[in-house]
């Protein structure tokens, strides 16, 4: 299946999934490579090359929007138990994150050590 880019009504996603071009704009402004992207949201790496050409394509509007949802989120009061809950994602996203960088560290460090030898 190719990837697509699709608009649903809450901006442009990857099609078949709730993954938005705004949440792959940060890890590629970051200068991720795509296959990492890709693993951190458990996707096709193609998917996100897609979402990183419709952010190249579009790149004045897609800033533009995704500026005001930065801002959005900065000023929003949540109640204490949505607060409670986005702090357990969030550590949950940071343990995924650890997780994927040490992967990839080893397999650095093993790609180093079959060269070196």
């Amino acid at each position: 299946m190719t990837a697509r880019i699709i608009d649903r009504g809450r901006g442009p996603e990857i099609e078949g999934t709730r993954i938005t071009i705004y949440d792959v704009v940060d890890y590629w402004r970051k200068g991720w490579h795509h296959d990492q992207i890709a693993g951190l949201f458990r996707l096709p790496p193609d998917d996100i090359l897609e979402a990183v050409r419709f952010i190249e394509q579009h790149h004045d509007q897609v800033m533009a929007e995704y500026q005001q949802i930065v801002e959005r989120h900065r000023n929003v009061q949540y109640p204490p138990e949505l607060k409670l809950r986005l702090l357990r994602n969030r550590e949950k996203f940071q343990a995924r994150l650890a997780e994927l960088r040490a992967v990839n560290n080893t397999e650095a460090q093993r790609a180093g050590d079959r060269r070196g030898s």
